[in-house]
């Protein structure tokens, strides 16, 4: 038995005509017989009267046709379900996040995915790039909104801003008033710095842009969050480099100069590799792509 015969039984249930049965399904009317013969002969009865003039349901029949209605909506409905989440209509859709995304792509990015797919639910992580990066290889995080990331076959990367270095200072520090400032400027100076394990591209892309002072790094203290690290820098126990962006959250008591470097701090989305990612992630990619660019 298949469920497109039961299908068929239903159609022809309703019309009990061969011939508009055939017509509503698209299809010939000897293999709709045969269809409805091959039904019957699996389920060992009889399920219609074709002694008289006209198709008539027997009292199997009719029995099926009405339990065929309360059952067959059903599964239309769940079919539809299904295929909303393969298409990324409906569903779930996890996300992760450094702290800078959370107050520059990510709020009007999500709003506009809500929007776009109401029946989607955001799940969303505050993570470092290393464990955004891990999780998305490991199919654990649809999408990843990640700092200074190495390039990788194993995951799919979309650039989404582009950052100049800046040195978060206290408001009465020395460095405070200058427009910008050198590397040997910042170095000469107790940093609170992060964690290569957990953010190797950006922890590297500082040292490379502090290299031309050509002296050693001290730092006072290593944190995980830039709200951390800020905390540290008003109570004066160093300094903290971070992405411009930054300034959006800054307290009155700390000032970002901007360093005197090339090199600049990248916002990028991970996902699964091309072709591996969800519909869903896919656009809400697309979602924080726009965001990056208004």
């Amino acid at each position: 038995m298949e469920l497109r015969q039961l299908r068929y039984f239903s159609v022809l249930a309703e019309e009990l005509h061969f011939g508009r049965a055939a017509e509503r399904l698209h299809m010939s009317q000897p293999p709709l017989s045969v269809q409805l013969r091959k039904l019957e002969d699996d389920l060992g009865v009889s399920l219609l009267d074709r002694s008289t003039r006209r198709v008539e349901l027997t009292a199997a029949g009719l029995e099926l046709q009405q339990r065929l209605a309360q059952v067959l909506p059903l599964l239309d409905e769940a079919l539809t379900g299904l295929d909303e989440v393969r298409l990324g209509m409906r569903g779930r859709v996890s996300i992760g996040f450094v702290s800078s995304a959370s107050y520059t792509v990510l709020p009007a990015g999500l709003r506009r995915f809500r929007e776009l797919r109401p029946h989607v639910e955001p799940r969303l992580q505050p993570l470092t790039t290393s464990e955004q990066i891990e999780r998305v290889q490991e199919g654990q995080l649809d999408v990843g909104v990640v700092r200074d990331p190495a390039e990788s076959a194993l995951y799919a990367s979309t650039p989404l801003r582009s950052e100049r270095l800046v040195v978060c200072v206290p408001r009465d520090h020395a460095l405070a008033a200058a427009d910008l400032v050198t590397p040997a400027e910042v170095v000469a100076h107790p940093l609170i710095g992060y964690p290569r394990h957990l953010m190797a591209g950006f922890v590297d892309l500082v040292h490379a842009a502090l290299a031309a002072a050509r002296a050693q790094l001290r730092y006072a203290h290593k944190v995980v969050h830039e709200e951390t690290a800020l905390g540290f820098v008003a109570a004066g126990e160093g300094l903290t480099v971070l992405p411009e962006t930054v300034r959006e959250q800054l307290p009155a008591s700390i000032r970002a100069v901007p360093i005197d470097t090339e090199l600049r701090s990248r916002l990028v989305a991970v996902t699964a590799p091309s072709g591996g990612e969800s519909s869903a992630a896919t656009a809400f990619v697309e979602c924080l792509v726009e965001s990056a660019r208004g």
